[in-house]
């Protein structure tokens, strides 16, 4: 088959598996490679060492897996239609590393049924030494917006990336290369604790999403109070994006809807039955999710946050068992958020 016939023939093939988007394109030195070293040398990937650990990967996808030439970078949108809450839209239902890497897995299989020759691939998910970002924009499915995300025209931002590195010569898509962010900033002045320090650029360790998942020690004090009522990662400055506001989608995944544990509670509800929880209730209520990345005492941590912040008297209780906890992240953040509730004269 024809390298212009087989790609447009894995492109459906890849939209008949339920991705929104999908585009190829050629292995090669990132176009963002020195931006993200400087992004490194600035210390804003804070604690996520492993990102430096396979830096050179990043810069070049050829070096990611021997053999390979091409990438089909998909996207599948998770709902940005859905009503904003404690826990951030994407980390809600199934876990979305399961849900991709099965169908391009899938599509990896229905590549290799329509080729001529032997075809090896692998797929990432948000897993893998890629810069998936780079990857999508030289496949043509948007532009980097102002807040870091990825922005197609269509569909705004709320969709993950996926990307099956495969030893085929496909004919890649045209890059994306206009920025139509214009001169907007919404979303640098929406960050609650200033985290896009300039356009484009995220010092992760002020980042929401960062402190309440990648972060496994305390929350800087100074930070703990701009970041509200949020319990698990944020969507701020993808919610205030005009593109979002005007062409983000329903919710149409079934994997993606928000688990029986979640629905219909309020930050302070779910940050109250987050704290006197066990292991195993932890792990029924999270099976297969996103949330079990920060376990337990992580996101019991983010649940005395949450009640320092937002909290009645009525939380005084379920906060001062917490100074029991066995461990002493959650014990030093109850302490921390009982201290707050007194300085608010609650109780």
């Amino acid at each position: 088959m024809e390298p212009s016939s087989l790609a447009n023939r894995i492109k459906a093939e890849a939209y008949a598996r339920g991705f929104d988007l999908a585009g190829i394109a050629r292995l090669g030195p990132a176009d963002t490679a020195a931006a993200f070293d400087g992004w490194l040398e600035r210390g804003y990937a804070g604690t996520m060492q492993y990102i430096e650990r396979g830096a050179a990967k990043r810069r070049d996808s050829r070096l990611v897996v021997e053999g390979a030439r091409s990438a089909i970078v998909v996207a599948m949108d998770y709902g940005g239609r859905e009503p904003s809450g404690p826990v951030a839209r994407y980390a809600r239902g199934t876990d979305y590393h399961d849900v991709m890497l099965d169908r391009l897995n899938d599509l990896l299989g229905a590549i290799r049924q329509v080729s001529e020759v032997p075809v090896a691939g692998k797929a990432y998910v948000d897993t893998g030494p890629i810069l998936e970002r780079d990857l999508a924009r030289r496949a043509g499915l948007g532009w980097f917006g102002k807040n870091t995300n990825l922005i197609n025209p269509d569909l705004g931002s709320f969709f993950f990336l996926g990307a099956l590195l495969v030893d085929l010569d496909l004919r890649p898509d045209e890059p994306f290369e206009a920025d139509r962010c214009g001169t907007c900033t919404r979303c640098l002045e929406a960050c609650p604790t200033q985290a896009l320090v300039e356009p484009r650029v995220l010092d992760a360790t002020r980042c929401i999403s960062y402190l309440t998942i990648e972060l496994r020690s305390a929350i800087p004090v100074e930070l703990r109070e701009p970041i509200g009522d949020l319990l698990y990662g944020c969507d701020i400055c993808q919610s205030c994006c005009p593109w979002n506001v005007s062409f983000a989608q329903e919710l149409k995944e079934p994997a993606f809807a928000p688990r029986e544990f979640l629905i219909g509670k309020d930050s302070r509800t779910l940050a109250r039955e987050t704290l006197t929880m066990t292991q195993e209730e932890f792990n029924a209520a999270f099976r297969r999710s996103p949330v079990k990345r920060t376990k337990l005492r992580g996101l019991k941590r983010n649940a005395a946050v949450t009640l320092g912040n937002v909290g009645t008297a009525a939380d005084i209780d379920v906060l001062t068992r917490a100074l029991d906890d066995p461990e002493p992240l959650v014990r030093d953040h109850a302490a921390w958020a009982l201290a707050e509730l007194r300085a608010r004269s609650i109780g």
